[in-house]
Order: C-alpha cells, then sequence, then structure tokens
C-alpha cells in the first residue's frame, strides 16, 4: 500500500473518532463509535481464548472494521435504523471496499460479507460482542443518559446473538444482572 492510500483509510477512520453514538460514558460524555470498535475488539481478544478454533485474528479484524460504514454515514441508533438506512450504509461500504489497494479490497470485501452472512464462528461472535458491548457501555453510563426503552431493551439486546453459546448465555446473565442492578439502585429520570 502507497503511503498516500495509507493515509487516505487513517483519515476516514479519524470520522469514527468524531462520529458520536447514542451510548454515554461514566463521565458523562458521548461514546465514539471508534471507542465502541476499539472495546469490541478488546472484548474478542479477551473472549477468543474460551472459543477453540476461533480465528483470534480475523475476529479481531470484524471487530475493529464492523462498524466503519458508520464513517460514511454516522451512527444510527438500532431503534431508529431501517432498510434504507441499513442499504446506504452497505453501498458506501462497498464503494470504499472496491476502491482500496489489493490485497485489502478483496480481504474487507470478503469480511464485510462473511459478517453479514452472519454463519462462521468468528462472524457470530463479532455480533455478539457488537451487542453485548452496547448494553455494557450503557450499564456503565449514568442512568439519566438513558432513554424509556432502554429499560427493557438492555435487558434483551443481545440476546438472539447470543443463544448459540453457553457461554455467551452466562456473560449476558451477568450483563443483565449488572443492568437490573443499575435500574434498581438509579434514580430513573423518566416518567
Amino acid at each position: 500500500m502507497q503511503p498516500a492510500q495509507l493515509l487516505q483509510i487513517l483519515h476516514l477512520a479519524e470520522n469514527l473518532k468524531t462520529a458520536t453514538r447514542h451510548s454515554w460514558l461514566s463521565n458523562g460524555r458521548r461514546e465514539s463509535v471508534a471507542e465502541h470498535s476499539w472495546r469490541a475488539a478488546l472484548f474478542a481478544c479477551l473472549l477468543a481464548p474460551e472459543f477453540p478454533g476461533v480465528d483470534q485474528e480475523k475476529l479481531i479484524k470484524m471487530c475493529l472494521f464492523h462498524d466503519m460504514g458508520e464513517a460514511f454515514t454516522g451512527d444510527i441508533p438500532v431503534f431508529e435504523k431501517n432498510e434504507s438506512h441499513e442499504q446506504a450504509e452497505a453501498q458506501a461500504l462497498a464503494r470504499w471496499t472496491a476502491s482500496l489497494p489489493a490485497p485489502w479490497d478483496t480481504e474487507l470485501a470478503a469480511l464485510f460479507q462473511e459478517l453479514e452472512e452472519g454463519q462462521t464462528l468468528e462472524a457470530r461472535l463479532c455480533h455478539a460482542i457488537d451487542k453485548l458491548e452496547v448494553v455494557i457501555q450503557h450499564d456503565e453510563a449514568p442512568l439519566s443518559s438513558w432513554i424509556e426503552l432502554e429499560y427493557t431493551l438492555n435487558l434483551t439486546h443481545g440476546s438472539r446473538q447470543v443463544a448459540f453459546s453457553d457461554y455467551l448465555r452466562r456473560l449476558k446473565a451477568e450483563i443483565d444482572a449488572e443492568t437490573r442492578q443499575k435500574i434498581a439502585a438509579g434514580t430513573p429520570t423518566h416518567p
């Protein structure tokens, strides 16, 4: 890869640092997409040994790149995202990957396709990590940053994605216990 091409990718990735998510951090600041992706990759690194046979490098790449489309579209919360949003993001991502130098053009296109299909262990783990990290972040944020639907959504978010693994179901149960504890201890600001 030519230095100028590398710089173009890094400049685009900076959009993920400036694109804020619906989630808030424990210090009261909005979370960036880059922060979510970084912790998802850390999560993948720590989780991978629980899944013998997983391609750890691929899983970490999936977690690092899974929200790259948001460099073009920004973050749209799951409860607002619709089919047209998903199509716009997929089209922008396809144009971007096609513009990359070899071997990144084909490698990332294949990675995004694998994530879309969601059939491999790595793709399934990435989807589970993505959802679980969101709930963990909500549990770390001030309860005053939650909107009404999150009092129930945070207890169900990711349930489908973890269903394939006993370990992930146990992890989700631990996260749900933290969510319930936060709700019980907090003072909701919603009616």
